[in-house]
């Protein structure tokens, strides 16, 4: 067992009637796997985070990390290691120093803890940096060091907070795939929180989605994003537009002159469907929704087009380089099998 709440709630301050950060959640982080607790800001994912640190005590429910209870106890009486997005290295200490600070407070033998320390810098490729400072790093060798840090603690559970937010665009990309080779090669425990969607599909074994210090829905995430079951969570999870439409009895689903079945089940009557940009299928013979084309944006792998149609404005994302449409061109639009989902209109 990794890390299990059972109904925990977080208000702060000590009046009652303050609104709650986080409302009576449950959910399990499995051993050997990392989850990411996704959502906007203000949604309870931080607090959330900080509560398995030890960093806040929840007002109520209970949680359990191995096993044990640790719903009372502080940080340090917890096998928690946290990696804060800011780095927190101390800039007058090595690399080495840095990531042997933690043994060294725990009383590890001088030999054991540079044994280990080099250990944890050799499984994020920073062997050989020993002697360096932090100011002679790059970002992303000093999140590595900070990462050497969190590891070289054996702890059973390892904790992100926003920890690329601060790194430009191929840095992220290139750390995100580093946390989550060294998780599934170390079957480290890890809950990791970000509010990048891109970031969470990259990592995730499994994603809660959070919104208003509750859980809106929780799964994988090819599951979160191909079968949303709310509003919220199609539009968060992605980019998606969301259409009234309405559904027969046998599951067909009518959208403006468009006609598909629901993958999933759902009540007939009025709903909504989430369609993904790149859902759009553009056939220029006009077959499917009768659509105008209004503007053309080229973005190096992909167009992004903005068509008028009896739905309203619709935008596509579309990976076909050969075949450019020039603005006023009208074709046909129609829906791929995947990027449509289809959601109670109540939900």
């Amino acid at each position: 067992m990794g890390i299990e709440f059972k109904n925990v709630s977080k208000r702060y301050g000590i009046n009652s009637a303050a609104p709650l950060a986080v409302n009576g959640i449950s959910f399990r982080v499995e051993r050997g796997t990392l989850t990411t607790i996704l959502g906007p800001s203000g949604c309870g994912k931080t607090t959330t985070l900080r509560m398995i640190a030890g960093l806040e005590s929840p007002t109520s429910g209970q949680i359990t990390i191995a096993g044990q209870d640790v719903t009372h106890l502080g940080p340090a009486e917890r096998n928690v290691s946290m990696m804060f997005q800011s780095y927190a290295l101390f800039p007058h200490m090595s690399v080495l120093e840095n990531v042997s600070y933690g043994l060294k407070m725990s009383g590890v033998s001088k030999a054991r803890t540079r044994e280990r320390a080099q250990e944890a810098l050799k499984n994020v490729g920073l062997l050989g940096f020993d002697e360096r400072l932090p100011s002679e790093l790059s970002g992303g060798q000093q999140q590595r060091v900070a990462l050497a840090r969190a590891l070289v603690l054996e702890p059973a559970v390892l904790l992100f907070d926003e920890p690329l937010s601060n790194l430009d665009a191929r840095l992220r990309r290139e750390m995100r795939e580093e946390i989550h080779t060294l998780q599934q090669r170390l079957k480290l425990t890890v809950a990791y929180v970000t509010h990048d969607q891109s970031e969470a599909l990259a990592v995730s074994d499994h994603i809660i989605v959070m919104d208003a210090g509750r859980i809106a829905q929780a799964g994988t995430p090819q599951a979160l994003y191909e079968t949303p079951q709310s509003e919220f969570v199609a539009g968060f999870m992605g980019e998606a537009m969301l259409f009234t439409a309405s559904m027969d009895a046998q599951g067909v689903v009518s959208l403006g002159s468009l006609k598909f079945p629901a993958r999933h089940a759902v009540k007939p009557g009025a709903v909504k469907v989430a369609v993904r940009p790149e859902a759009w299928l553009i056939h220029p013979s006009g077959a499917g929704l009768n659509a105008s084309l209004e503007k053309v944006a080229y973005l190096g792998s992909f167009y992004e087009y903005s068509f008028a149609t009896e739905l309203g404005k619709i935008f596509v994302v579309s990976s076909d380089l050969g075949h450019v449409l020039a603005v006023g061109a009208v074709v046909g639009l129609q829906l791929a099998e995947h990027g449509v989902a289809v959601i109670a209109a109540s939900a």
